[in-house]
């Protein structure tokens, strides 16, 4: 691909991201209808896409845009846009519904409400894919997962630990079956 070529497939969903984040600030208690959790039982199909697109605050949007801009934009430009909007796409939706497993057990077994938000799972998809490819980046990207993924619980900030890992995990073995 040309180097100096745009990622318009990164800036469309960071844009799509953005409107999504000024909606759910205009009109909040939309937020259950488009964030992941027990609704998705209900008819509420939709949850494990739009989730990709809400955030829970303006620093969690600042900060997923970084990361997915500079993850999402490497990838773009080395694999195409195809590629990208494939790997991202899919793989945050199979990360969705892998991670609906841990909401509707948390649900089911200790009447917790979960609102899964926020483009870090499809992230962590870019991320683990990147990983897998590249053995020099590997244990930093690693690490940088686990710190993301725990680092926010010991101050007492709710994360979505499990989506970071399941998500790097799918990264990982798409990375693995795509040579």
């Amino acid at each position: 691909m040309n180097a100096y070529m745009k990622p318009y497939a990164v800036y469309g969903t960071i844009t799509l991201c953005v409107l999504l984040f000024i909606f759910g600030e205009i009109y909040p208690k939309y937020m259950p209808y488009y964030a992941l959790n027990i609704l998705f039982t209900q008819g509420l199909f939709w949850q494990p896409l739009t989730t990709m697109f809400a955030h829970g605050g303006f620093m969690h949007l600042a900060m997923n845009m970084v990361v997915l801009f500079q993850f999402g934009s490497l990838i773009e430009y080395t694999r195409g846009r195809l590629f990208f909007l494939g790997l991202y796409y899919i793989g945050g939706v199979v990360t969705s519904l892998l991670t609906f497993i841990y909401v509707y057990f948390a649900y089911e077994n200790y009447g917790q409400l979960i609102n899964v938000v926020g483009a870090s799972g499809a992230i962590c998809v870019l991320i683990g894919w990147i990983a897998q490819k590249d053995s020099f980046n590997r244990k930093g990207l690693i690490i940088a997962i686990l710190l993301i993924s725990f680092l926010p619980l010991l101050i007492g900030l709710k994360i979505a630990w499990y989506a970071h890992l399941i998500g790097f995990g799918v990264g990982w073995i798409v990375g693995k079956i795509f040579r």
